[in-house]
């Protein structure tokens, strides 16, 4: 069965506080995240961030909704797990680490199980297009973000 996951890691040239506001800002993901489709915010914490949110993500197999809960562990994590949703479980997470010299280490973690339906279609080919997209390209995407290039 099909696994979704992996970590990647990249350093930035910008300090952990800019690093912060790209990976705070949920909202924006998908305006620079490919694969990510949508995100709307269903709650918001006591300091207005998004701390519950339906995504829409491409699978490439058919379009995958989840609820996700976001906890902020400023300035070094955001983390997120599935409440509900297509997949049978995901979690993430963005890692900052502050190489000093406004150089940052960025690292991002996805582990999740599509469950046995939507497992059996993303197998082979498809899972490594997949964790691609949604894994092994994250942090370049994070870098391009922050950097503006």
């Amino acid at each position: 069965m099909a696994q979704l996951g992996g970590s990647q890691s990249i350093e930035v040239d910008a300090p952990i506080t800019a690093c912060w506001a790209i990976a705070a800002d949920v909202e924006s993901a998908p305006e620079w995240q490919k694969g990510l489709e949508a995100m709307k915010v269903l709650d918001r914490d006591a300091e207005g961030r998004p701390s519950r949110c339906e995504t829409t993500s491409d699978a490439k197999v058919r379009m995958v909704k989840t609820i996700v809960r976001f906890v902020y562990e400023e300035p070094t994590r955001v983390s997120w797990t599935q409440e509900k949703g297509d997949l049978k479980r995901l979690d993430g997470a963005w890692v900052l680490e502050d190489l000093g010299g406004d150089r940052t280490r960025v690292t991002y973690t996805l582990d999740g199980d599509p469950g046995r339906v939507l497992g059996m279609l993303i197998r082979g080919p498809v899972e490594g297009k997949l964790t691609d997209v949604m894994v092994n390209g994250r942090p370049a995407e994070f870098k391009a973000r922050v950097e503006g290039t």
